[in-house]
């Protein structure tokens, strides 16, 4: 077996919070920063908190807002299309090559 592969263990590491806890635990970093804590977790508290972190539910809204209105898009082009490759009826039909005649 190798000797001293292990890495050095700190019985005191410092724990930050950012709601402002800071508490010790064993760790191999000696300062660790955490987003929730057990003092700001909704499970423990009992209490609803927001946590949005780096602006993920901003950037989640944006893309879902650009996807419906690409989607919206493509339906518009779609339903164009299927006029268009729809049969035309007769009275239609005259009505465009008199529209060519006219035309020329």
């Amino acid at each position: 077996m190798k000797a001293n592969i292990h890495p050095n263990w700190n019985h005191q590491a410092t724990v930050t919070c950012a709601c402002g806890n800071t508490f010790q635990t064993g760790s191999t970093n000696d300062e660790i920063r955490v987003d929730i804590c057990y003092a700001c977790h909704p499970f423990y508290t009992g209490s609803m908190k927001f946590v949005d972190v780096q602006g993920r539910v901003d950037r989640f809204t944006k893309l879902r807002d650009a996807a419906k209105a690409k989607q919206a898009q493509v339906g518009n082009k779609k339903a164009a299309e299927t006029k268009k490759a729809q049969p035309l009826s007769l009275k239609e039909m005259l009505e465009a090559e008199k529209s060519k005649i006219k035309t020329a």
